[in-house]
């Protein structure tokens, strides 16, 4: 895991200082027309221009940082607004700096943390919606394979997992919001006055319908696999009553498969809420790394690839111990 998010970030570290977008960050700090002498002379006094390696160590906290030297030889910090020392220091990810955000005049960790936050509140809602939901309806259809429920459940199921976020927001704001108006089409309230049903409903809304038919049809497939099996069958043969067979002996075992995939939600909740949050003008993680990203802040951009690559690995490495944990072959092997 750890080799993995090392090499993740050196490439994202090397993508987001790419040539075009350190002119792109000194222009935004210096003046549209500035001359080309002056960007390079901004981006040589910030350390821009240091050797790869070094810009990456100090970034990951193993190299110090240098303070900028000034016309008169005093040293003074890079970015007057995050208080950084005027003499080298180890100021990295490993020391918990997360360096500047040029767009907010703040600490990366400032602007990032909170808008995690607030992303995780949103993804707790949603899962707890998601997840009860298609669960329920993939156990309903892989009970009954083949009767009309299945059919039904299985093309509504077919059905949402094929409407994208922004589809389906769309919709939803037109419906709930505009024509009914029983909702609020904007969740920018919901970070300054807080989380309410009106204004919180729409995008947890819109995140779960994509993500319930795709954990629907996957417990459903594995629970038509499960009931097949002769352990059933003779539970069947027994006299145990069907509800109780499905509950005692066919849930555990039709629930591995998509225990995966629920986990598997984390990563694409962080990701996929880019679009919903921007839509609803939710201020969380994806709408900061929209903001990051329009603007070139470096440091910014990076926090949250940071962020990204821990989440997508420490939600396989919970995936690969549950699954370890509800099936006792794995255990065993």
């Amino acid at each position: 895991m750890v080799l993995t998010m090392l090499c993740l970030t050196m490439v994202v570290f090397f993508m987001v200082n790419l040539e075009p977008n350190l002119k792109k960050l000194a222009i935004s700090q210096l003046d549209m027309r500035s001359p080309a002498d002056q960007i390079e002379s901004w981006l040589v006094k910030n350390g821009y221009r240091q050797n790869f390696f070094v810009r990456y160590g100090q970034w990951i906290g193993v190299v110090k940082k240098q303070p900028n030297i000034d016309a008169t030889g005093k040293a003074i910090p890079r970015f007057s607004f995050c208080n950084e020392p005027t003499e080298p220091y180890y100021g990295g990810v490993l020391e918990g700096d997360f360096g500047c955000s040029t767009k907010f005049k703040t600490k990366v960790a400032n602007k990032l943390f909170p808008a995690l936050g607030a992303t995780g509140i949103l993804m707790f809602w949603v899962m707890v919606t998601m997840v009860p939901i298609a669960l329920l309806i993939g156990i309903l259809a892989g009970m009954r394979e083949g009767t009309r429920t299945d059919r039904t459940l299985s093309v509504a199921s077919i059905a949402t997992t094929a409407t994208p976020e922004y589809v389906s927001g769309i919709i939803f704001t037109v419906i709930f919001a505009s024509w009914l108006g029983w909702l609020n089409g904007s969740a920018a309230t919901a970070t300054a006055q807080g989380i309410t049903f009106y204004n919180f409903t729409l995008p947890v809304m819109t995140m779960a319908i994509y993500g319930i038919g795709y954990i629907a049809r996957m417990t459903r497939a594995s629970m038509v696999e499960v009931m097949t099996q002769q352990y059933i069958r003779t539970a069947r043969l027994k006299g145990l009553s069907f509800s109780s067979v499905v509950i005692k002996h066919a849930l555990r075992n039709a629930l591995i498969a998509p225990f995966t995939v629920i986990m598997l939600q984390f990563p694409w909740l962080l990701t996929g809420v880019v679009i919903v949050e921007v839509m609803f003008r939710y201020q969380g993680f994806g709408y900061t790394l929209v903001e990051a990203a329009g603007n070139n802040d470096i440091d910014l951009l990076l926090g949250c690839s940071l962020v990204s690559v821990f989440v997508v690995l420490f939600t396989q490495l919970i995936s690969d111990l549950g699954y370890a944990y509800l099936n006792p072959r794995i255990r065993v092997q």
